[in-house]
């Protein structure tokens, strides 16, 4: 079946009879990750303008009679709309289609059209399949690789046909029509059900498909060949944005330009040669505090030497590996239990340092007190841990000053 989304995809609201409502359950993905299991009505109408998934487009989104469609799905001839509340059987909906949402899904579509035609025509890379994406879609084309200039070569030839404003046509035609043998197409859906679609960009490309296009290439604004990448099987990922989706991503990258630009403090035309310095100055600051921070690591363990007591307690903020490796590098001969810590409040190392018994003994219990994840080897203790404020070591260094005074 041919529905009226496909008829007519610029029509954004419509009236149809409730054929059947039924309680169902769908699962919808939150937030990019989790499913969700939702209770909710499926119901099937004479006729739809909420386009199915299909095609490698996904579904509408809208309203029937107010009442929020959260899913659109075909199965065999029919359209399956699941929304929140019951809808009568019999009556009349009202349906009003997120519009902003279709035309971006007419524009990435038709555009991928438009790529798969030209990138086949230019240089003989077939299209294997597409992804829509929330952002930014691609097309994957049966190429080992492709080129910088190949990808610019069918971006301008692309955006010569949107400036040509290429009509586009939809016709139907029966199923085993002798016109569809000489039909590019993936082929069709095992359910699929009657009449076949055929959109036809006039002088371009013809192809079979199921989704809603734009009428006019010109409706595309442009496209933009963002990038492309290594796929799967010997396969090439070609990466693109078309019409409105274009213009948002340009907005986004000019809010981020004049942000940069702000911090910065200079025209972006001089952004990269800035932040070029800037991190070759922080590769120099770097290797200086490294050198800084063994050079301390060397001071505070003379120092301790020099006091010769039974346990010693450091703690730094600003330490970082260099500076707990080279203190107890220095100090491994010596007789004195070291307990140091670095690193802020809350995230931080620990590593505690003396006699086997010591460490097999106190090492567990300070972990703890520190929150920390960690194990004794031989005579060191060492652990990540997320609790380093002062309370937490103050606690730490009682349990040290409560062994030794026993001890004692």
């Amino acid at each position: 079946m041919v529905f009226e989304c496909q008829t007519f995809p610029y029509k954004k609201e419509f009236t149809s009879n409730v054929v059947s409502c039924v309680p169902a359950t769908i699962e919808q993905v939150l937030q990019g990750k989790k499913k969700e299991k939702i209770q909710c009505f499926e119901v099937i109408l004479e006729d739809t303008i909420l386009f199915p998934e299909g095609g490698g487009q996904p579904d509408d989104r809208g309203t029937l009679n107010d009442v929020a469609v959260l899913q659109v799905k075909r199965k065999g001839k029919d359209a399956l709309h699941y929304v929140a509340e019951a809808l009568e059987v019999g009556k009349p909906a009202v349906g009003k289609i997120d519009w902003p949402r279709r035309w971006d899904h007419m524009q990435q579509h038709s555009g991928q059209h438009l790529i798969t035609a030209i990138a086949d025509a230019m240089f003989g890379f077939k299209t294997t399949s597409w992804w829509l994406g929330e952002l930014i879609s691609h097309i994957e084309l049966d190429t080992p690789s492709m080129s910088d200039d190949q990808m610019l070569q069918i971006e301008n030839a692309v955006n010569e046909k949107i400036r040509e404003a290429v009509s586009v046509e939809v016709k139907v035609y029966e199923e085993g029509d002798k016109t569809l043998r000489e039909v590019r197409t993936r082929g069709l859906p095992e359910d699929h059900h009657g009449a076949v679609r055929v959109v036809t960009m006039m002088g371009i490309d013809s192809n079979m498909c199921c989704g809603t296009h734009v009428s006019n290439l010109s409706h595309l604004q442009a496209v933009k060949l963002v990038q492309f990448e290594k796929a799967k099987k010997n396969k090439t990922n070609l990466f693109f944005l078309s019409g409105t989706r274009l213009l948002d991503h340009l907005s986004r990258c000019l809010a981020r330009e004049r942000q940069l630009t702000t911090i910065l403090k200079n025209g972006p035309d001089d952004h990269i040669d800035l932040i070029n310095k800037l991190q070759n100055t922080v590769k120099t600051v770097n290797k200086t505090v490294q050198t800084l921070m063994r050079e301390l690591g060397t001071v505070e363990a003379e120092k301790i030497k020099a006091d010769n007591a039974k346990y010693c307690v450091v703690h730094r903020k600003d330490g970082d590996n260099d500076f707990l490796n080279v203190l107890l590098s220095e100090l491994s001969l010596s007789e004195t239990t070291l307990l140091v810590t670095i690193g802020e409040d809350n995230s931080g190392q620990m590593a505690l340092v003396g006699s086997s018994d010591v460490v097999q003994q106190l090492g567990p219990r300070i972990c703890e007190i520190f929150a920390g994840k960690g194990a004794a080897k031989g005579k060191r203790f060492q652990a990540k841990v997320s609790q380093l404020n002062s309370s937490a070591r103050l606690e730490a260094e009682a349990v040290l000053r409560d062994y030794y005074t026993k001890e004692m």
